[in-house]
């Protein structure tokens, strides 16, 4: 599903949540979210195989703490309590998230899981707080 399909405003905390959307949505909704001045941070997920591997890309592209623990306990503790990256809201654009789907299905859901529990903790706590996994469009084909 593009973004532009549905109304969704980057000020409103009540929105938030873990969106898919079309490649080439990416760089109108980092425009929007800076535009509104939430933090952007974009994690390319391009060949992305494993936790691990994830993990890693999510300590740089975040500047995670140095003491993240590079577990999913660990990630969900830094994103809920973003404090090393001060700002009203966020918003985190995942690049090629097909990628990692194909390659580590359990690790992608747990991913969404992640940071579908960031987004209700933001929106609990009056703070926008968006993730937009990247698809490809015959990803959204067939339901």
């Amino acid at each position: 599903m593009s973004a532009h399909r549905f109304d969704l405003n980057l000020t409103q905390p009540a929105q938030s949540g873990v969106y898919f959307v079309g490649t080439d949505d990416l760089d109108r909704l980092a425009k929007a979210a800076r535009r509104d001045e939430l933090q952007v941070c974009r994690t390319d997920l391009g060949g992305c195989a494993d936790k691990h591997e994830l993990l890693q890309r999510l300590a740089v592209s975040l500047t995670l703490p140095a003491s993240f623990g590079h577990n999913w306990d660990a990630l969900a503790d830094c994103l809920r309590d973003m404090s090393w990256l001060p700002a009203w809201g966020y918003a985190l654009l995942f690049e090629r998230g097909d990628d990692l789907r194909k390659a580590a299905p359990e690790d992608f859901t747990t991913l969404l899981g992640v940071l579908d529990d960031a987004a209700t903790f933001g929106a609990d706590h009056d703070k926008p707080w968006f993730a937009f996994l990247a698809l490809p469009d015959e990803a959204f084909d067939g339901g």
